[in-house]
Parts: structure tokens; C-alpha cells; sequence
């Protein structure tokens, strides 16, 4: 079955919904959704730490919201498939939030004569759909390192296209890393 509209979900306020217990009685989620980020940190990690990575552009969130895992992934793809096209081995990428929120949903018919088989329930737990992780405003989404300014140009053009993908505003933030 096809996804529900990231707008049910993204500007909901939610109570961080992660509960998994090994007991029956206690697990109200029987399946949890598979993680769809394969990984969380690309590129060189080590010029990092050496200090040859000194300029960091970190996307931020400027409001709260739900990011669901498939939209974090599908920018994730983008991202480093650029970058590793336009600048390969002088970058270090990292999705910095991780989907713990599990996102559930009352499945509904929809159609003509639906109203007559199905009345719904008020407030029902619903089954699990997906993950997603919950951003405060101020909270990175991305974080960047590259070698040179001319490189940062090149990044800041590349998450300005990701921007659509994402369900909040987001702003970049540019800093200049020192030994």
C-alpha cells in the first residue's frame, strides 16, 4: 500500500512514540518498521579528524517538525552521488538525526458506500507505518566538511536542491573549523 502524505505527519506535536518491549503484555507495537538509512556517515573520516576538512556547512531545521526515514534517505542518496561525483574523497557527509519515532496509522476505507461498512474509531493506536525522527527547531539535519570556500559553493548548491525533499524550512549554517 502506498505511503500517507508526509503533511498528515509532519507538523504534528507527538509524544516521541519508541516503545519496544520483548513482553507480550508490554509491546504495543508488534512489528517495528525496517530502518531505511543504510548509513549515517560518508566520505573521508579521517582527513576530518586531521583537520584538512576545515570548512562545515550544517543544514538546520528553523521549526519543529517529523522528518520521515525514506525522505532523510532519499536525500541522503542525492546528496552523495553529488558530492562524490563533484568532489570525490575531500568531503565527509553525516545525517545527523536518527529516526527513532515510530509513525502509526488507522487505515480507513475510502471510496463510494465506505461511510456504510466503516465507522472509524476516535483516537485509535493504529498500526506502525514508518519512522521518522523528531526536530526541534535549531536541530542539523546535514553536516558537511570540505577542504576549500570553493568547494563550500559547490555543497551549498547541492543541499539547496535537497531542500524540496525535506518537509521543514531549513537555513545553512557556514563555519570555518580552526586547529
Amino acid at each position: 500500500m502506498a505511503l500517507r502524505k508526509a503533511l498528515s505527519y509532519t507538523h504534528k506535536i507527538v509524544v516521541p512514540f519508541t516503545r519496544i518491549s520483548s513482553k507480550k503484555g508490554k509491546s504495543y507495537i508488534k512489528t517495528v518498521p525496517p530502518q531505511s538509512i543504510v548509513k549515517f556517515s560518508m566520505g573521508s573520516n579521517d582527513m576530518l579528524v586531521n583537520g584538512k576538512l576545515p570548512h562545515v556547512l550544517t543544514m538546520v531545521s528553523t521549526e519543529n517538525a517529523q522528518v520521515r526515514h525514506n525522505a532523510l534517505e532519499a536525500s541522503r542518496q542525492y546528496i552523495n552521488k553529488q558530492l562524490d561525483t563533484l568532489l570525490p574523497a575531500q568531503y565527509f557527509f553525516k545525517v545527523i538525526p536518527f529516526p527513532h519515532h515510530i509513525q502509526r496509522e488507522n487505515k480507513m476505507l475510502t471510496g463510494a458506500g465506505a461511510d456504510r461498512m466503516q465507522t472509524g474509531m476516535q483516537l485509535s493506536f493504529g498500526r506502525s507505518s514508518g519512522k521518522a525522527a523528531l526536530l526541534k527547531e535549531g536541530s542539523g539535519i546535514f553536516m558537511i566538511a570540505t577542504p576549500t570556500e570553493k568547494t563550500c559553493q559547490i555543497v551549498r548548491e547541492i543541499l539547496k536542491r535537497v531542500k524540496p525533499k525535506l518537509p521543514c524550512r531549513t537555513k545553512l549554517i557556514y563555519e570555518v573549523k580552526t586547529a
